[in-house]
């Protein structure tokens, strides 16, 4: 049998012609072929071979009971994951620019630091330069600024991200600008932790070891001499000396007097007196005069030990003494110096104050950076970076002028701490509710 086909751009077609069929092309009658399709045989299966086709067939495996109803699967969902892929794409620039600023602006810091403190530094041992001083400052300065910096860090890659148009397809795509802030505030949440726990147990204790650098080598400002110092050292007893001196760790014309509500009940007075490391006061030429109603018993010696519930730390007070208690040990010493009549606490509740507001800074400076860049204006990322950077100091400054007002009495220290972050909160919700619409 010639069996012979043409291929061509047309389709070829089976023609039945009477008494036969013939692979013709559509655009002519003639039949390619002669052979007669309908003496076609087509072989028929034997009946074993179908009953061993039919076994082929896949049926269901059996069971007891044929006639009961088979528990369909149920068709599990897919697991969604917790965090988007937006949402990590956020999260990384987020925290990425705001360790690349830090590290940025603490590389200008140093240079600066070093320009100034070069005669200390060159005279200073380099072993405690860099471990005891540089390596406590660096943690403490960024910590003190790591608000500012969350501010300008969503400022600079948020109007970077609507430069590139990325935050329209992202609220093209469906995503609400509430939506939007949740990977924000996770990230402002990160860095707040961080910072509060930096504040609270960690930068107290390595401000102990840089500011005795700064004291040896820089400029000494440790409280050493003490006078007229007058403190109560419990209910109902008072103490004082006219004069103490920290480096011998002596006290001049000490007097302790103990009262009955108002009446006197005993008075201790010494020349001197000798604090040791223990905790222990030597008395020395000491005088005891007991008062009993109108009988006095007098007693005197030349040298006494007693132990009494003051530190020179209590009343020689510097500066920077408030950076190197952690919170607790600070909340301590407030309330035990407020029991004994201390007053000059403002800079120590200001401290502690500080160390939450700045945390909750943290939060109201991301939605006002959010807010403000988050929409593609003609002048660039510029504009926005201007106005951040205005907004951080303008923050600085407020801050400034109420601690200053706590200072002098005009307010206390936890609403001088909080006005700030009252007044720039308003701030964040008008920016909000405008940049949502």
């Amino acid at each position: 049998m010639a069996l012979t086909r043409r291929f061509k751009k047309g389709s070829d077609s089976i023609l039945q012609n009477s008494k036969q069929w013939g692979l013709v092309e559509e655009s002519t009658n003639d039949v390619r072929s002669e052979y007669d399709f309908t003496q076609m045989v087509i072989p028929q299966a034997p009946a074993e071979d179908l009953q061993q086709s039919e076994m082929l067939v896949d049926d269901p495996e059996p069971t007891a009971n044929n006639n009961s109803p088979q528990p369909k699967a149920i068709p599990q969902k897919p697991k969604r994951p917790w965090i988007k892929h937006f949402d990590a794409y956020i999260i990384k620039k987020f925290l990425g620019t705001f360790i690349f600023a830090i590290l940025l602006l603490l590389a200008i810091v140093v240079m600066f630091d070093i320009n100034e403190k070069l005669d200390a530094m060159l005279t200073a041992p380099l072993k405690e330069t860099v471990f005891k001083y540089f390596l406590n400052f660096l943690p403490y300065f960024a910590n003190q600024f790591a608000p500012l910096f969350v501010f300008i860090t969503v400022i600079f890659f948020t109007s970077k991200l609507a430069d590139h148009s990325e935050i329209i397809a992202m609220m093209s795509s469906g995503i609400s600008f509430k939506r939007l802030m949740v990977p924000y505030l996770v990230s402002a949440t990160i860095i707040a932790i961080g910072t509060l726990l930096l504040s609270l147990y960690v930068i107290p204790p390595a401000n102990v070891k840089r500011i005795e650098y700064t004291n040896q080598w820089v400029k000494n400002k440790r409280v050493d001499f003490g006078d007229n110092i007058q403190l109560q050292v419990r209910p109902g007893v008072m103490a004082f000396m006219s004069r103490y001196d920290n480096t011998t760790k002596r006290g001049y014309r000490f007097t302790m007097e103990q009262f009955d509500g108002n009446r006197l009940v005993s008075r201790i007075t010494a020349n001197d007196v000798h604090y040791d490391s223990l905790g222990r006061w030597t008395l020395n030429d000491y005088t005891v005069r007991k008062f009993e109603g109108l009988k006095e018993t007098l007693t005197k010696g030349t040298k006494i030990d007693t132990l009494l519930n003051i530190d020179p730390r209590d009343f020689l007070i510097a500066k920077n003494d408030q950076e190197m208690l952690t919170s607790p040990e600070l909340r301590r010493y407030i309330n035990k110096q407020k029991a004994r009549g201390v007053a000059n606490l403002q800079q120590f509740e200001l401290e502690y104050e500080k160390r939450f507001a700045m945390t909750a800074a943290a939060f109201i400076l991301t939605v006002i950076g959010l807010s403000l860049s988050s929409r593609k204006v003609r002048g660039g990322m510029g504009v926005n970076i201007g106005i951040g950077l205005l907004l951080s100091f303008s923050y600085i400054l407020f801050m400034t002028v109420t601690q200053t007002f706590a200072i002098s009495g005009y307010t206390s220290p936890r609403l001088a701490m909080w006005i700030p972050n009252i007044i720039y909160t308003i701030i964040a919700i008008v920016l909000y509710h405008r940049a949502a619409q």
